[in-house]
């Protein structure tokens, strides 16, 4: 049987199931109830605090089967499930770390033409896009200021102050920040309860303190 761990245990599968930045999800989810989704979104902040969690769930929203366009995916048709499992076909994570070359963002321009498989757009999920080199920023902005209209792409930092002003001009920008020890604190009794484990408010304390603000370091300690 196949170990997960309990952070990929408890991923959200659902907008209300993110725990804090409850402004930035409430924006979110408006945009997708009107289906008025930006081409393009930053999503800057520090390690371990939901960026590509909810970069997914824009994802699941743009292509649940069974709901249309929403910000209240079904999580039981077949994209839903794909996109949980992370083989959706349409669904692409890039790790700028370690593809960030030119040729890279040129064989994603070639691809982005294509239409959408199975869904009704394509995702590219782009993280720690700061590592992109100079020729392969300039490549992306010349894919951004033109993007495909079934295309939409989410571009998550931990560093934004590396990223060009013509690509942040270009993007709808969400700055994502450390959870609050009450926040924390609701989000771990939650699945504590779920997996039986007793946990007292001393414990929590010091599981927050250790974690320095990052949900998926308190989860995982």
């Amino acid at each position: 049987m196949e170990h997960i761990t309990l952070y990929r245990k408890y991923r959200p599968k659902g907008f209300e199931e993110v725990a804090g930045e409850t402004e930035i999800i409430t924006t979110i989810k408006n945009s997708l109830k009107e289906n008025r989704i930006s081409h393009a979104y930053l999503f800057t902040g520090p390690r371990g605090v939901g960026k590509t969690t909810t970069a997914r769930l824009i994802a699941k929203g743009l292509n649940c089967m069974e709901n249309g366009v929403t910000d209240n995916p079904c999580n039981k048709c077949q994209n839903c499930l794909d996109i949980d499992k992370g083989n959706f076909i349409d669904l692409n994570e890039i790790d700028a770390a370690s593809n960030r070359g030119i040729d890279e963002i040129r064989a994603l321009k070639d691809k982005i033409n294509y239409q959408p498989v199975k869904g009704r757009k394509k995702v590219y999920i782009i993280d720690e896009v700061h590592m992109l080199t100079k020729e392969a920023f300039n490549a992306l902005l010349k894919t951004l200021e033109e993007p495909p209209s079934h295309v939409v792409f989410i571009l998550a930092t931990t560093e934004p102050d590396k990223i060009l002003d013509t690509i942040i001009s270009r993007c709808q920008r969400y700055d994502f920040t450390f959870f609050s020890l009450i926040e924390m604190s609701k989000r771990l009794l939650e699945i504590a309860e779920l997996e039986n484990i007793t946990i007292d408010k001393e414990s929590l304390k010091l599981i927050y303190e250790k974690s320095g603000g990052s949900i998926r370091d308190g989860i995982s300690t």
